[in-house]
């Protein structure tokens, strides 16, 4: 099949996916529609990277990456905070098959006991199992650390002031001194 029309494919079945998941909160147009290019864009790296031979752990680091740092640009345009736009953009990505494989397995396992074919499954229970978690983790990892670095609090988020709004971190900082300024009126005189 041609690449093209392989990344293609992918990310329409990627853009109609996250259309369906974010359905289910029922977020705004601008959601939806920003989430699912994201989608499409970050499932479209996932799988340029798969087809050069690169693991799909690290491919999906790569691609959820690149879905939060596309994703702080519209949180500043529509001035919604990037999770909403990134976290319905990464459901496509988690890894149903390999978890229903390692659990499918395990069940198989169980009813042929300890025979060749046993440890066969077994074996397949562990790559599908560390599939999971490693994709998982990858997830995880790829989606938090650029929207923390990235944050106007965060010390980089300080030195780039077009990336992460400025008017964002004065406004953190200013509910932070007034919920210091409410809980010493609360505690009462000293």
């Amino acid at each position: 099949m041609n690449l093209a029309l392989l990344l293609l494919e992918n990310g329409v079945c990627a853009a109609v996916a996250t259309v369906g998941f974010a359905a289910l909160s029922r977020p705004t147009k601008q959601i939806v529609i920003v989430a699912a290019i994201l989608a499409a864009l970050g499932r479209m790296c996932r799988t340029g990277l798969m087809q050069a031979h690169v693991a799909i752990a690290p491919a999906t680091l790569v691609a959820a990456m690149l879905i939060a740092l596309c994703s702080m640009p519209a949180a500043r345009r529509y001035r919604i905070p990037a999770e909403m736009f990134a976290f319905p953009a990464l459901l496509p990505m988690v890894p149903g098959m390999f978890a229903y494989q390692a659990i499918l397995k395990t069940l198989q396992f169980m009813e042929v006991g300890n025979t060749p074919q046993g440890h066969t499954l077994l074996g397949d229970i562990v790559y599908n199992g560390l599939a999971t978690f490693f994709i998982l983790c990858a997830l995880a990892i790829g989606s938090t650390v650029p929207l923390l670095i990235f944050h106007p609090e965060s010390a980089l988020g300080r030195l780039l002031p077009r990336f992460c709004s400025r008017r964002q971190a004065v406004q953190v900082q200013t509910a932070g001194s007034q919920g210091k300024e409410q809980l010493d009126d609360a505690a009462g005189p000293r």
